[in-house]
């Protein structure tokens, strides 16, 4: 699966883009058909001190699947989105499932 990394408004290091990587593509054990995903990293300018904004956008074949978080780190955003993804490809795949 080809996983895409974008940082808005500043520089991503690589340990992260590393982390993130590695924790979309375990959800290819979920479900086989992802394409390709979308990874954005926001920081909010606000005063909270949850400002990490992670966004992924997964790309299956007739579906998008969106997840948006917000938390005090990037890898705790992305950990709680890869989750969320994890529940929906098992009900996508378990409604293919039912289908065939």
């Amino acid at each position: 699966m080809k996983v895409s990394v974008h940082a808005v408004n500043f520089a991503v290091d690589a340990k992260l883009v590393n982390f993130v990587q590695i924790r979309v593509d375990r959800l290819e054990k979920y479900y086989d058909k992802v394409v390709c995903s979308d990874v954005y990293l926001k920081v909010e300018n606000t005063s909270d001190k949850e400002n990490k904004l992670v966004e992924i956008n997964l790309n299956v074949p007739g579906d998008d699947f969106v997840v948006k978080k917000q938390c005090k780190t990037f890898e705790e955003a992305v950990e709680l989105s890869s989750e969320s993804l994890e529940r929906m490809l098992l009900k996508r795949k378990e409604k293919v499932r039912l289908h065939i």
